[in-house]
């Protein structure tokens, strides 16, 4: 692979050919001969529409070029062009997601590349999880099985989320090996050539597509000289600047310490509190002899002690949840779940069911405390519709067990809308990877609806593969609303609704009670005003039901 950072490419000497004069693609006028005003506005035009097709192609271009023998891709070709998990619209909302003052929020405190950063390691005597400095990385993954396009969209995920947690990203190199090295990750070879990437790049990081042993990352760092971190520090990081809610920061924190806790090191003296039998120079003389305890011990067990008392305040914080899921269920209000792949456009759709006005990010993760909205249907049956946090590919165990109370709000759902990007290029690989974490939260047995959202935008082929090989399917976009009503209907049919049958003759002073018959507990199917009353044929829900059972007409 060569040692030339992605966002060089041979695109860059287009313009000043359009420049040219003479007879051109842009024109047929002759040299020398003046244009007006208005032709030449005419041929900027032609000049930027046709470099702007340009650019798409070169960020759409799925061929595979020619690879370095040493099994790495070519030069840039996994990182050409924005990140294939992240969107290409350059519009992202809609009037139904609201003003948007969080996304502004976020932006105006988006961190900014540091020049000065050293790209030396530094002898840290604290615990190993250092502030992550994410502003120049390079990525670097392995090809184990799959294609090579599977290990290059793998790779183009990896870099949308090292973009979303605001770094700069150089290059990428994939490896094709059946297995990881067990000392480096990446063979002896390529991780010199990772070196030599990394050299010529400037870069201050290392970014690997997958989980490294504590070994395996110091092994790697003594090799290419900078900070290398995996996949699951990664998110840990991004999920740490999203969290917004005082669950969510705690559940994040939780999980970086869980995270951290096997990987504490350091360097030298300064982590060793042992003096033992040490005479000279390298004792701690007279009164420091003894068992000790060693800077790395203490590190621990502070540690432990955090994750202990984060424990414990997240477990407080569980039956606030829990009682209002209780309240729904004893109100009996059905609950729709909207879960599925980060990014695929879950908060876009509850704005466009609910003006919720949700944050939206064209970005990984950009949401992660879950919202709930109350809304009803078309015949006015009340639901509650819960937006989740978004999963990916190895979504790492710490998060699933941090966030299990908030993903138990899936477990919990009557219905659970899937939502799935079909502009993706690999949408199966997403519904795959929500449907592991599904499993690891007991929520497979509830009734799912796949929504094939980002339809305006996908390839139709792929919509109708998709429609074939799921049984229950809706096809959408939130971004312009096609196919809302549909999904409106699917949810409509698709959720609990008034299960018992009753006729009822309701005293004109018992307003209360009609009232309650127009709510969203019940459905009217006829209503008939009579000398003594109301008469009402109704569909109720059970607890409804006892209290109107003195109302009930026998035929």
């Amino acid at each position: 692979m060569s040692n030339a950072p992605a966002h060089n490419s041979s695109d860059d000497n287009t313009l000043p050919a359009h420049g040219s004069h003479g007879t051109s693609d842009h024109g047929t006028e002759e040299p020398g001969q003046e244009l007006s005003a208005a032709e030449i506005e005419a041929v900027i035009d032609r000049i930027l529409a046709k470099d702007a097709a340009a650019g798409r192609a070169a960020r759409t271009d799925s061929d595979i070029e020619a690879q370095d023998p040493h099994g790495g891709t070519p030069s840039g070709r996994p990182l050409a062009g924005t990140a294939q998990a992240v969107s290409a619209l350059d519009f992202q909302h809609s009037r139904f997601d609201g003003d948007q003052s969080d996304l502004a929020d976020r932006n105006a405190l988006r961190r900014q590349g540091q020049a000065s950063l050293s790209t030396e390691l530094e002898d840290v005597t604290e615990v190993e999880y250092r502030q992550l400095r994410l502003e120049r990385v390079v990525l670097a993954g392995l090809w184990s099985q799959g294609t090579m396009a599977d290990a290059e969209n793998s790779l183009r995920e990896l870099a949308a989320l090292a973009e979303t947690a605001g770094s700069e990203v150089l290059d990428g190199l994939v490896q094709r090996r059946a297995k990881p090295d067990p000392a480096t990750y990446l063979g002896q070879g390529k991780a010199q050539e990772l070196k030599d990437i990394v050299h010529a790049t400037g870069a201050d990081t290392v970014i690997i597509d997958g989980d490294l042993a504590p070994s395996q990352r110091r092994t790697l760092e003594e090799v290419v000289k900078v900070k290398v971190i995996d996949r699951t520090a990664l998110i840990l990081d991004i999920f740490a600047q999203h969290a917004q809610s005082r669950e969510g920061r705690a559940q994040v924190e939780l999980a970086q310490m869980e995270y951290l806790l096997p990987r504490l090191r350091g360097w030298g003296e300064s982590m060793s509190r042992q003096a033992g039998g040490r005479v000279g120079a390298a004792g701690g003389g007279i009164g420091s002899r003894g068992p000790g305890e060693t800077k790395m011990e203490l590190d621990r067990r502070k540690i432990r002690t955090r994750m202990a008392k984060l424990r414990r305040e997240i477990a407080a914080m569980r039956p606030a949840r829990e009682t209002k899921r209780a309240n729904r269920k004893r109100n009996s209000v059905p609950s729709v779940a909207i879960a599925g792949y980060t990014n695929a456009g879950k908060s876009s759709l509850l704005n466009r069911l609910t003006d919720a006005g949700v944050l939206v990010e064209n970005a990984l993760f950009a949401t992660l405390d879950p919202t709930v909205r109350k809304t009803e249907t078309s015949d006015g049956l009340g639901y509650t519709l819960v937006d989740t946090v978004g999963f990916v590919r190895f979504l790492p165990t710490q998060l699933v067990e941090a966030f299990r109370s908030t993903l138990e709000e899936v477990a919990d759902a009557d219905l659970i809308l899937h939502i799935v990007d079909a502009s993706h290029p690999d949408p199966e690989g997403q519904i795959a990877a929500v449907r592991t974490v599904f499993g690891e939260v007991g929520a497979l047995q509830i009734p799912e609806i796949i929504i094939l959202n980002k339809a305006d935008i996908a390839d139709p082929f792929v919509v109708e593969r998709l429609r074939q090989r799921e049984p229950r399917t809706v096809v959408v976009s939130a971004r312009t609303g096609l196919g809302i009503e549909e999904l409106l209907e699917a949810i409509r049919e698709g959720i609990p609704h008034p299960s018992v049958t009753l006729k009822l003759l309701v005293p004109y002073d018992r307003g209360d009670l009609l009232n309650k018959l127009h709510g969203n507990d019940a459905e009217i199917i006829s209503l008939e005003h009579g000398e003594h009353g109301t008469l009402a044929e109704v569909r109720v829900r059970e607890d409804l039901a006892a209290e109107v059972e003195p109302f009930i007409q026998h035929d």
